[in-house]
């Protein structure tokens, strides 16, 4: 009898626990399948103190003449002395712009990450954290390229610092908390997902934004972006704004690219990057056919700059590029950032795909110089595909600072032509068509004979001083 009540108790006790393991599976299983946090509130709470506010004064000097005439006519007929002497001019005078933005505090002794458009050009730079103490801030750093920034406040103790998490795990999708001080409201919490990776906006050379519809407002700027561990993945630095306020599409700094960029603002106070010396191109659905590529991964090399790290390494026009320093380059944009965060003097691994066979060459990054181009236009000869071309001249080169290149200028390109649709403009210089070089006119008309009969045709042009690939399509008739 008691053996009986003893497994009758045993069913009944492994019975319960079963009950309790399911309820428990099926409750953990509803939460990640619905995926909604049940509240933010304990990560507002712990992470807030990280997020400060900044306001930044800046003094503009401005000159204000009283005058009926205010024509350019006039003005250049009679002259400023004739408007000052007659008309008088008031003393230069002094304004005060005042702005407001965010950052967010990245070690305990004081040091503030922000955006470089927040502190630019700034007279007297604010800081007010969590505790509603306000403190002189200075510039340590800046880089308008990645529009960060850098500076520091004075504290007598330690205060809360953020923890810097890894961006490239952000997957889209996740959930994320922006905290800042839109429109000067202060201390602002608001939450959305990841829409987006590797967003390119035009905003600088190394577009590389996270893309999230939690609400970003003017004053956001500089501030973090967290994920659901309560790490900063990402700093608010660009809004979507067609009405001024938030339609839901903001974006985000990667972290990882901020903390390069942090270390060096830190240690020099400027940013060293890493240069490779190839103009690359993004390989389109046309330019892989055209190659002979498997998939449309990867950056097209147009162009590689003579002396440079990629020449003395053996990289080549036409090359595609795959893999970086161990690094996959799943499309041309990333790249750059690649390149610009490697140690200037370190051996890289570059995996290539060349006339179809993949190739692995070594190159030592150089520091990256910054230099200047110039264009001009020149008169039209008719030709082929909506283009027209003429011969390049010492001197058209001298003007187009086209110096010891060869190759066809292209002196005119015609509305809606297939020309105009590849993106070709007045000024650029042709450098080759199918694969063939071209040094001058006669070359370009016997290799454009040669291809009459092709229904597209690849070319290769150099733009405002880097070269790419085009695929010409011909026009239908």
């Amino acid at each position: 009898m008691k053996n009986q009540r003893f497994q009758l108790s045993k069913k009944i006790l492994l019975g319960l626990v079963v009950v309790f393991f399911s309820a428990f599976w099926l409750n953990q299983n509803a939460v990640a399948k619905n995926g909604i946090p049940d509240s933010f509130a304990e990560l507002a709470a712990k992470q807030a103190h990280v997020a400060v506010n900044i306001s930044t004064t800046k003094t503009i000097k401005t000159i204000r003449r009283f005058s009926p005439f205010q024509s350019k006519e006039f003005k250049d007929f009679f002259g400023d002395e004739f408007f000052r002497h007659f008309f008088g001019q008031t003393p230069e005078q002094e304004m005060k712009q005042r702005s407001l933005g965010s950052g967010v505090v990245v070690s305990g002794d004081g040091y503030i990450l922000t955006n470089n458009h927040v502190v630019a050009d700034a007279d007297e730079i604010l800081v007010t954290l969590s505790d509603k103490k306000q403190y002189k801030a200075n510039i340590i750093g800046r880089d308008p390229k990645s529009d960060l920034a850098l500076i520091k406040i004075k504290t007598e103790n330690t205060i809360p610092a953020a923890r810097l998490g890894n961006s490239d795990k952000l997957m889209v999708g996740d959930w994320v908390v922006a905290i800042g001080n839109p429109f000067g409201l202060g201390s602002t919490v608001t939450a959305g997902i990841v829409s987006a990776k590797g967003r390119v906006i035009g905003a600088g050379p190394y577009d590389n934004f996270i893309q999230t519809d939690a609400s970003i407002n003017p004053g956001n700027s500089g501030g973090p972006l967290f994920n659901l561990d309560g790490e900063v993945i990402g700093i608010n630095t660009a809004i979507v704004a067609p009405s001024g306020g938030n339609v839901g599409i903001g974006f985000a700094i990667p972290i990882n690219m901020a903390k390069s960029v942090m270390t060096q603002l830190k240690e020099r106070g400027k940013v060293i990057r890493g240069w490779l010396g190839v103009s690359i191109q993004v390989v389109t659905q046309e330019i892989k056919e055209k190659f002979g590529l498997k998939t449309e991964e990867g950056a097209l090399i147009g162009e590689v700059t003579k002396d440079s790290p990629a020449d003395k390494g053996g990289l080549k026009r036409g090359d595609v590029i795959i893999s970086f320093d161990g690094k996959r380059v799943k499309t041309m944009n990333v790249l750059p950032a690649m390149v610009a965060e490697t140690p200037v003097g370190k051996k890289v691994e570059i995996i290539i795909i060349r006339k179809g066979k993949e190739k692995r060459l070594t190159v030592k990054i150089g520091e990256l110089k910054e230099e200047t181009r110039m264009a001009a236009t020149i008169p039209e000869i008719e030709e082929s595909f909506g283009l027209s071309v003429q011969e390049l001249t010492p001197e058209l080169a001298e003007s187009l600072s086209l110096k010891g290149e060869k190759g066809v200028i292209i002196s005119g390109v015609k509305n809606g032509s297939p020309a105009s649709d590849a993106g070709l403009q007045r000024g650029d210089l042709i450098q080759e068509i199918e694969h063939e070089p071209i040094e001058n006119l006669s070359d370009y008309k016997r290799i454009m004979k040669v291809s009459s009969s092709k229904k597209q045709i690849l070319i290769v042009i150099k733009h405002r001083g880097h070269s790419r690939y085009v695929v010409l399509k011909r026009e239908k008739k």
